[in-house]
């Protein structure tokens, strides 16, 4: 049962991590988007201007996964701090620092630290350089419907992957129309399971510690580091 337990987890946290820098991607950087939707490019490109003016961001958000065929619903909630390409992940008791060079995953609950560096030829790692390519190729983009959620104007953005091995029917990008910060994104897969994260807090330019993204081993006297490079 445990080890079912800790897969559950690192899935969801390597899950989080693909979806969140799905946003940290449309957040921090500008992208080009040829036979698209025109309207969806220009909104686009407004959120990726307005967020571009912020020296950090903090976000505070909500997690969760339901299969109605499998009987699966599972929220968590998450935080993260951003500064450039540098990070600060919090999610589901893991925490993952990214100092612009080195990733460090801390885990308490087993008292290990893994340290890795950034590998650009590996497909599944989330690297400064894919946050700046990420939605270039492989998407159709959409305006989708726009709805009122608490008094905000949430317009959606529909992406379709066109790669037909996908395992992701569509991608829905919510954007709030008057601040121009992303709300949700929305992932569909083909077996049915949907995947929601949702931005609860939203803030900019906060005071950080200038060791905010540092890793101080010290810190943890007794935890086993696991050095992968």
């Amino acid at each position: 049962m445990k080890s079912k337990i800790q897969a559950l987890k690192k899935n969801n946290i390597k899950r989080i991590s693909k979806i969140f820098f799905q946003i940290t991607a449309l957040l921090l950087f500008s992208f080009s988007i040829q036979a698209q939707d025109k309207k969806a490019k220009d909104l686009l490109d407004q959120v990726t201007a307005k967020v571009r003016s912020y020296d950090n961001i903090v976000i505070d958000f909500k997690y969760s996964l339901n299969n109605t065929k499998e009987n699966i619903n599972q929220d968590s909630k998450g935080n993260v701090t951003m500064k450039g390409n540098q990070f600060v992940l919090n999610f589901m008791g893991v925490t993952k620092i990214f100092d612009g060079k080195k990733t460090y995953t801390i885990v308490p609950e087993d008292e290990e630290i893994t340290i890795s560096k950034v590998n650009d030829k590996d497909d599944n790692a989330i690297t400064p350089s894919k946050l700046l390519t990420f939605f270039n190729t492989g998407y159709k983009y959409n305006m989708d419907m726009l709805q009122d959620v608490k008094g905000r104007k949430i317009q959606y953005i529909k992406l379709v992957p066109t790669n037909a091995k996908d395992q992701r029917k569509e991608i829905l990008l919510g954007i709030d129309v008057q601040t121009k910060h992303i709300y949700n994104l929305i992932e569909m897969g083909k077996k049915g399971t949907k995947t929601t994260l949702t931005v609860n807090s939203f803030k900019t330019n906060q005071p950080l510690s200038k060791n905010q993204f540092t890793f101080t081993e010290s810190k943890y006297p007794n935890y086993y580091i696991n050095k992968l490079d």
